[in-house]
């Protein structure tokens, strides 16, 4: 894993491996870098950095991660499974029985302070400041998405609040609509870590402190939108994905702490009970969430480095670049799912369902019903409450493989039997529920039918050529001419 120190290393990184491309054509933060960059996306194309954006003097960066060679070069490694296996390793420390076994945990333990975040005194993000009248949010290149978009919004924001009564520390990225130039909005959806302090410090009549770190280094990005349990700190899974903790600068105007290598940071606060229309937003869904009423972000305070770059996430139809970020989530943090079900082989969220939508989940079953008590378990799991359609498959099926299993879920499945409709919390952003947040959800048995499970037939054995047969064709394959006939082509 890789400790980068700010967002201009990462991009010196990604420009030599040739996954960046400097446009120095001016085009608008509205619309048009959005178009320009759901072209590459659906490309699968490199980073793209605007040199010259119309009305502003600060850069704009698209498409940070938006391929599986950008996330391995993001934290570090040469695949994707290399986090969960350092995570679950670090992770494993097994019932200690002996002074030798109290001795080899002593390593790991030690290890763990250099993952929490550590204050420092002066730090870059705090090279300008603007304070008072001077704070204009107008002055950054903030992008204006999709035609409809109820105005522009920032799209990448690693949001910091505290639990009012604890202290507790939450980073979650949040879409913010610019109202005018010192306000947006907050779109903390009820489920979310940040509309939890906000509903405490509402209830105790206090306005919330808030601070929005705007490009910090790749590992806290991501960890701002990975799906932690409540009360654990974004910084320190941070820290471990770099190997290094990430340094924090006090806020000037609020009592928090930011990323001291941020490119830009906000400041400000959060009122209580005051609300105000925001969106409609051009969605990860692919369709445009409605306007409704969210909190109001006011802000005090902007500070910058001199050298600041704007990053922004384009998001749509799939694919896009938080396809590959869902894939990082997906491969993170299935080792923490089988720990708490041992049955589960693997996990895929299916770029097609946009992360809440569809998950193929293989099994190891043992008996009657076993599908429907793991489609339940996982929608007790924090933000896998949000899967409206969960497919359960037997441990032999590639999940990971699109066409393999709807094979095995169209052939499998009699939908009288094989189908549970459950009722509970939503996603904010479905727009199919008959009520926000709230509405049904369904898991489809697509594993092979026991009969004690209602099937009498003996299942049907599935057509597999014998070893001998491709073996014998292997020796000859070239020979064919096969190959050379399809490069022809």
């Amino acid at each position: 894993m890789r400790a980068y120190k700010n967002l201009q290393e990462f991009l010196e990184v990604l420009e030599k491996e040739g996954e960046l491309l400097r446009i120095g054509v001016e085009v608008s933060p509205e619309l048009e870098i959005t178009e320009i960059t759901d072209r590459v996306c659906k490309l699968n194309g490199p980073a793209l950095f605007f040199e010259k954006v119309k009305g502003h003097k600060i850069p704009v960066v698209t498409n940070l991660f938006g391929s599986f060679k950008r996330i391995c070069l993001a934290f570090g490694v040469k695949e994707i499974e290399e986090l969960s296996r350092s995570l679950i390793e670090f992770m494993e420390i097994k019932k200690v029985e002996s002074f030798f076994d109290k001795l080899k945990i002593i390593p790991k333990l030690w290890q763990a302070k250099d993952f929490f975040p550590k204050i420092v005194d002066k730090a870059p993000c705090q090279e300008i400041i603007r304070e008072g009248e001077e704070v204009d949010l107008l002055k950054l290149p903030i992008l204006k998405c999709w035609p409809k978009d109820g105005g522009p919004f920032i799209t990448l924001p690693c949001v910091i609040t505290k639990d009012p009564e604890t202290g507790v520390r939450n980073v979650g990225m949040y879409r913010m609509q610019v109202f005018s130039k010192n306000e947006t909005g907050m779109h903390w959806q009820i489920h979310k870590g940040g509309a939890k302090h906000y509903k405490k410090a509402e209830s105790l009549g206090q306005k919330l402190p808030v601070a929005v770190s705007i490009g910090p280094d790749p590992a806290v990005i991501y960890s701002a939108t990975a799906p932690l349990p409540e009360d654990m700190d974004e910084l320190i899974l941070a820290g471990f994905l770099r190997g290094k903790p990430v340094e924090l600068v006090r806020c000037l105007t609020i009592p928090l702490e930011v990323p001291a290598e941020s490119q830009i940071v906000l400041e400000g606060y959060v009122e209580p009970n005051e609300r105000r229309l925001e969106g409609p937003f051009g969605d990860h869904t692919g369709y445009y969430t409605p306007a409704d009423y969210y909190p109001v972000f006011k802000v005090t305070c902007i500070t910058m480095r001199k050298d600041a770059i704007y990053p922004a996430t384009i998001v749509g139809k799939p694919p896009m670049e938080d396809c590959y970020l869902g894939k990082v989530t997906e491969r993170l943090f299935l080792p923490f799912i089988k720990k708490i079900l041992p049955e589960v082989m693997d996990i895929c969220l299916p770029w097609e369902g946009v992360f809440h939508n569809l998950a193929f989940v293989s099994i190891d079953k043992r008996y009657p019903g076993h599908a429907f008590k793991v489609a339940s378990a996982l929608w007790g799991l924090g933000q896998m409450m949000f899967t409206k359609i969960i497919v359960v498959f037997d441990k032999e099926v590639n999940v990971q493989n699109l066409r393999e299993a709807l094979f095995y879920m169209a052939g499998n499945v009699d939908p009288e039997r094989d189908i549970m409709i459950v009722k509970g919390p939503i996603d904010a952003l479905d727009h199919a529920s008959p009520y926000p947040c709230f509405g049904s959800k369904m898991c489809i048995d697509a594993t092979k039918k026991w009969k004690e499970e209602g099937y009498d037939r003996d299942w049907p054995e599935e057509t597999v050529m014998t070893k001998e047969v491709k073996e014998r064709i292997n020796k000859i394959w070239k020979k064919l001419g096969i190959e050379e006939f399809l490069k022809g082509r």
